[in-house]
């Protein structure tokens, strides 16, 4: 006679998140308002990038990760662009390269001086224009130096070579609507796109073709998202018909029905997914927007976010395993306030003798908070 077990065994099930002492979080940064759903941050083991308010142009701070406390009003940004800055992404090979993609059509990288900035940095080191309208996607490539993607609302993919600052490849005509996200493959062949038709594409840049589509892979209208995984499958957030918010595990080789879909609640806030290849974790952050639609017209300037009722305030994260229903909940970490944005530490950028698996950096109106996720000893 054989006892089923009743709780699944994992390593991962009582993964906690605890977020920093006050005096470690970064305070008095003034987020930046656009209603785009990027994260907002982007995080090195060298420094923390933060879109913020800006007049007459778009900006961004960059901080080195030990200047926590609060940071001065006039600390030196990064201003070169004429429009709001819509996404920030730094260089996995080099921690002193970051891109932006902006209103004003341009793509800028730049190069950040080894102990951060003591002046405001208006010279970019490459400016790529190809775009005809506001680009709200930059990813580097995960393997091939100086590869750059972006994306704008013109529909239409252009990889880069940031070396010479010509065009790769154009990638015109193959969504017809606007793209919500962009995600690589681990080894850089393609990457899936999500856009606002309600398809998921993978797509091969060098033939620039869609190898594989999948229709309608979240019935509801407000936006999604899609991330490589490691073993090639794609996890997919969105909304469904009665704009529930819904998780879903594709397998690439047969779009027709998900491997996997969970439901999780009736909030509008979009869903981030992060993923880590090593332990197979994936983190779910919700994300209030600016200001949320409940809050419409929009409250008095210094009015804290934190009565809306739409604020999302949770990240979620689940394992994906190989046996069925392979998307498996562990837990939630909740605090009051909703988040803006997130940021999220690549895994050279973690302190793994203390067991940590994963680290944000969690966006609120007035600071940013990191949270750190850490797997309990036995």
């Amino acid at each position: 006679m054989s006892f089923r077990k009743v709780v699944r065994q994992s390593k991962f099930r009582h993964v906690f998140g605890q977020p920093v002492k006050t005096d470690q979080c970064y305070d008095d940064i003034r987020v930046s308002r656009v209603t785009w759903d990027s994260t907002f941050c982007a995080v090195n083991p060298s420094f923390v990038a933060i879109i913020v308010e800006a007049s007459g142009g778009g900006a961004f701070l960059v901080l080195p990760l030990h200047k926590t406390g609060r940071i001065d009003k006039s600390y030196p940004t990064v201003c070169g662009h004429t429009g709001p800055v819509l996404d920030i992404d730094w260089c996995p090979h080099n921690d002193h390269v970051i891109a932006s993609g902006s209103e004003d059509c341009t793509v800028m990288v730049w190069q950040i001086p080894e102990n951060g900035l003591s002046q405001p940095l208006t010279e970019p080191v490459v400016v790529l224009e190809g775009h005809s309208k506001r680009v709200g996607i930059v990813t580097w490539h995960p393997t091939a130096r100086n590869v750059l993607l972006s994306t704008g609302c013109d529909n239409v993919v252009l990889i880069w070579n940031v070396g010479t600052a010509e065009e790769l490849y154009r990638l015109d005509g193959l969504h017809p609507d606007l793209i919500y996200s962009v995600s690589w493959s681990r080894d850089g062949s393609r990457f899936c796109t999500a856009c606002k038709d309600k398809s998921v594409r993978v797509i091969d840049p060098r033939r620039g073709t869609v190898v594989a589509e999948k229709e309608r892979a979240h019935e509801g209208a407000r936006p999604m998202r899609a991330i490589f995984l490691a073993d090639g499958k794609i996890f997919t957030t969105g909304f469904s018909r009665m704009s529930e918010r819904q998780l879903a595990l594709w397998d690439t080789e047969n779009l027709e029905e998900p491997m996997g879909l969970q439901e999780l609640d009736s909030s509008n806030g979009a869903l981030l997914p992060f993923y880590d290849p090593d332990t197979n974790v994936v983190y779910v952050c919700g994300k209030v927007r600016s200001p949320p639609p409940c809050c419409w017209p929009p409250p008095e300037p210094g009015t804290p976010l934190t009565a809306c009722p739409q604020g999302d305030s949770s990240i979620r994260y689940f394992e994906i395993t190989e046996e069925p229903p392979y998307i498996h909940f562990l837990n939630t970490f909740t605090s009051k306030e909703p988040q803006r944005g997130m940021g999220w530490m690549p895994k050279r950028g973690l302190d793994v003798s203390k067991c940590e698996i994963a680290r944000f950096y969690k966006l609120h109106e007035r600071k940013c908070e990191p949270i750190i996720m850490t797997v309990p000893r036995k």
